[in-house]
């Protein structure tokens, strides 16, 4: 985002900001991405790489949630696709 733009997007936990902020650059430093990320511009930065770091961060996120669903004890039953409807025909 542009500096001096402002958001409509409401922030459901503010304090998270800073965390993904820095999470956002250990992921880049991790991935080897153009250090001059860390003035806290990314304008020179390719659209591929910012999309890396994002990507990333998804991942290691939905990581993140799997695992501590198993950790509760509860069995993840994931399906792929919408669920089956009952085949109501005899």
């Amino acid at each position: 985002m542009a500096l001096g733009s402002g958001s409509s997007n409401t922030k459901v936990i503010p304090q998270a900001i800073q965390a993904m902020n820095q999470f956002k650059y250990e992921v880049a430093t991790e991935l080897g991405i153009n250090p001059e990320y860390k003035t806290g511009y990314w304008g020179n930065i390719s659209s591929r790489e910012c999309g890396a770091v994002g990507g990333h961060m998804v991942r290691r996120m939905i990581a993140a949630a799997e695992q501590s669903l198993i950790g509760q004890g509860g069995q993840v039953n994931f399906r792929g696709g919408f669920p089956q409807e009952p085949n109501t025909q005899a």
